[in-house]
């Protein structure tokens, strides 16, 4: 049985394999597990309470059978503006609907909480054709580049 559920502490290491298993398959010849281990520790996972549910920010899992297959989060900005984090499927649940899913389910959050829009950003639009086809759906638009992140697509979306 496949769910979305927001995560556990106990599951933290393992959305974090999850997430540096699927960047460096995304980014590979670009980066090295080292390198991405410097450029990204991925603190906010190991704290996930304190960066997400402490601050108006939701952390869910895609689990199969007790296994994170996929994350997707929702991180505060300020008052009227969160970032869509960490949104990363093993290609077996690709193509699926489960993205579509767990952005509803984080978008219907991000709205009760207030916030009026939200905000992306994408390391490579070669790399990420299907990501980017699939905000450019979604509805999210071209923004100038507003984190200090090494990506090069930077996008928003309006939640009202």
């Amino acid at each position: 049985m496949i769910t979305i559920r927001p995560i556990q502490d106990h599951q933290t290491q393992e959305a974090k394999q999850i997430v540096k298993t699927i960047m460096l398959d995304v980014l590979q010849d670009l980066l090295t597990e080292a390198d991405l281990d410097r450029y990204d520790p991925m603190l906010d996972i190991e704290q996930v309470r304190q960066h997400y549910f402490d601050h108006s920010g939701l952390f869910l899992v895609l689990v199969d059978h007790d296994q994170i297959v996929g994350t997707g989060a929702i991180r505060k900005l300020d008052d009227h503006i969160c970032e869509l984090k960490r949104m990363w499927f093993l290609n077996a649940y690709r193509g699926q609907g489960w993205g579509q899913k767990m952005v509803n389910y984080l978008f219907e959050f991000a709205r009760q909480v207030g916030y009026q829009a939200v905000r992306l950003d994408l390391a490579d639009e070669e790399r990420q054709r299907q990501a980017l086809a699939f905000y450019q759906r979604l509805d999210f638009y071209p923004i100038a580049k507003y984190n200090d992140s090494l990506c090069r697509i930077f996008m928003e979306k309006s939640l009202q």
